[in-house]
């Protein structure tokens, strides 16, 4: 059977698969397992609902913004996904996994993290739930992240700094890893986006799901409407897929999933792997990366740490070999004009993440007009963002 013929479980299309260490097969396959017994119960997901709501706030906030809507010249709905306990999408899928890793017996949490985002979720519940955490986290985006590092530290888990390669997301995904493959008896490795070997990538779409389905039915209930285009930020693509989920199947709303364009679509310069990448395996996965003529893994850059990550997940590379969703890549300078004009506009400090999905649909506000209707995935808050803006943008926080 050739790769583009296989349509089993953990595939999408072409894209998708386990390819992972030996030492991990074992646990992968536990988790599997785990999940398969897990998602249909009705124990689990009364647990997970009421985490959820009491703990996390869902559903969270749809809202209509006025003011973007003037500005822009669409009318622009968000998706508060800032809202969330801990300030991002990330505490979602934390808690998922982290009832599944109970289930499992598991004692210890560990986690990557870019923009420091899915470490804090994860810490939390940690704290919450009552396992040992450690995250890892590269020294880079630890200098750009120190609210977020010190949340970490604050909420009782241990910070690993990683300064190998680029010292960013990529290379704490691989020190996790490491970690995970040592101690695979009583460790659940976290992974906060649709990334990694399969079950990981479903996983983490199902748990992140919620957002579409709560979407689309606030949509209905509040607007007695569905969105002409709904739009994402997407580095691995945890907050977009989750989105997206709701409206698949609705064809007449396009699907954007926007991606760090960086400094210019040179190699190096940016992390839009859809946009620039090449079919690879990596990180347990085959997938879309970007890489060098020879296959390697090639360095990557964005202003925004979460992302800032040289591949996507297999379902997005999957929606884009399709058509039903598509990529676009947003440039630094525009990132950071959005994350301004948001705050002094709407009083909105976004992540510079999700200020990549309001530069975007800033430019499709204009050309498609005002009675087209845009909803945004606002997958984040921007506090931790705030020094490093003021630092590239060179603030002058006393005049």
């Amino acid at each position: 059977m050739s790769i583009k013929e296989k349509n089993e479980e953990g595939w999408f299309g072409e894209f998708g698969g386990c390819y992972s260490p030996e030492v991990l097969i074992p646990a992968l396959n536990e988790l599997s397992l785990a999940y398969k017994k897990l998602k249909d119960s009705p124990e689990f997901k009364k647990n997970l609902q009421s985490l959820l709501k009491s703990y996390t706030g869902r559903p969270s906030l749809l809202s209509f913004s006025s003011n973007l809507s003037k500005l822009w010249g669409a009318k622009i709905y968000l998706k508060r996904e800032d809202l969330n306990h801990t300030g991002s999408h990330k505490i979602t899928n934390a808690i998922g996994q982290a009832l599944i890793a109970r289930f499992l017996g598991k004692k210890r949490l560990i986690a990557e993290t870019g923009a420091g985002q899915h470490g804090v979720a994860t810490a939390t519940v940690a704290a919450h739930l009552g396992f040992e955490c450690e995250i890892f986290m590269g020294t880079e985006d630890i200098r750009r992240q120190k609210l977020n590092c010190f949340r970490i530290e604050l909420l009782g888990a241990k910070l690993h700094p990683v300064s190998s390669g680029t010292k960013t997301l990529k290379d704490a995904t691989n020190e996790a890893m490491r970690d995970w493959s040592k101690r695979v008896e009583d460790t659940h490795y976290l992974i906060g986006s649709v990334i990694g070997p399969h079950p990981f990538p479903t996983i983490v779409r199902d748990f992140q799901s919620v957002i579409g389905i709560e979407a689309r039915q606030q949509m209905q209930d509040q607007f007695a409407c569905l969105p002409d285009a709904v739009i994402a930020c997407v580095g691995g693509g945890s907050n977009a897929i989750g989105i997206f989920s709701g409206f698949l199947k609705d064809k007449q709303v396009g699907l954007f999933g926007i991606e760090a364009g960086g400094r210019s679509a040179k190699l190096g310069d940016n992390s839009a792997s859809i946009s620039f990448g090449k079919v690879g395996y990596f990180h347990g996965t085959r997938s879309l990366y970007i890489q060098r003529k020879a296959g390697q893994i090639n360095e990557v850059h964005s202003i925004s740490a979460g992302l800032d990550y040289p591949g996507v997940g297999p379902e997005h590379a999957y929606l884009a070999s399709t058509g039903r969703a598509q990529y676009k890549w947003i440039s630094d300078e525009l990132a950071l004009e959005a994350f301004q004009e948001v705050a002094k506009y709407d009083g909105i400090i976004v992540a510079l993440e999700s200020a990549h999905a309001f530069a975007y649909a800033r430019e499709l506000a204009r050309e498609i007009g005002k009675k087209a209707t845009i909803l945004i995935c606002v997958s984040g808050r921007g506090d931790k963002d705030v020094a490093e803006v003021a630092r590239l943008c060179d603030y002058n926080i006393h005049k």
